[in-house]
């Protein structure tokens, strides 16, 4: 019996976390999370997480929240995998800043489209972000294309956790209003990453 349990909702970053344990090969149970009922929110949920959101992993050590964290405990748990690149500290820093704008930057672009009300109160004020957010998208995306695509990966030819959390949050493209094809190489990069087993396999629960 696996150790690991990850809690997660379908379309969210949390996706990124499953499709890491699956590429490392890490037995692991599933918990569907239901936001169209507020489940985030329940006590049950929150006594896992404080913060109502996912991911959340439960570990023996206890429960690991954030989706960089995330991804990097996967990396190191399992390091033979070679989902970072442990042995390089300039390729790890490389992979943790794309990370850390994906999370920092990107997802919170795509958040304001969603849930403005965490930053603001006024209707005006939560419409005027709504209307922002695809050409935040747009910045964020063409920051990726032109700066943090060195290769068929985001490393060059290294594979690494940076492709999985790139391709669940372009994933979000399309419903945030933008065409993913404005974005050649983060479109092909998409394709690639759709073809690897892994991501077949843990796109399905």
């Amino acid at each position: 019996m696996s150790d690991l349990t990850l809690y997660l909702a379908p379309g969210t970053c949390a996706m990124a976390v499953r499709i890491a344990l699956v590429e490392a090969g890490a037995p692991h149970r599933l918990k569907l999370v239901d936001f169209s009922v507020a489940e985030q929110r329940s006590p049950a949920y929150l006594a896992i997480n404080p913060k109502g959101r996912v991911p959340a992993l439960v570990t023996e050590r206890g429960v690991l929240t954030e989706t960089p964290a995330l991804l990097l405990y996967v990396a190191q748990r399992f390091p033979a995998v070679g989902l970072a690149p442990l042995d390089d500290p300039f390729l790890l820093a490389r992979m943790q800043e794309v990370n850390s704008f994906l999370a920092s930057t990107v997802h919170v672009s795509h958040a304001h489209g969603r849930r403005g009300s965490r930053w603001a109160d006024d209707e005006q004020a939560i419409a005027a972000m709504q209307a922002k957010m695809p050409q935040n998208m747009r910045d964020g995306f063409a920051e990726i294309e032109h700066h943090y695509l060195a290769g068929p990966w985001v490393l060059g030819d290294r594979f690494s956790l940076a492709d999985i959390y790139l391709y669940v949050v372009a994933s979000w493209l399309k419903s945030d209003g933008v065409a993913i094809d404005e974005f050649p190489k983060v479109a092909a990069h998409t394709a690639r990453m759709l073809a690897r087993p892994a991501v077949q396999q843990a796109l399905i629960i």
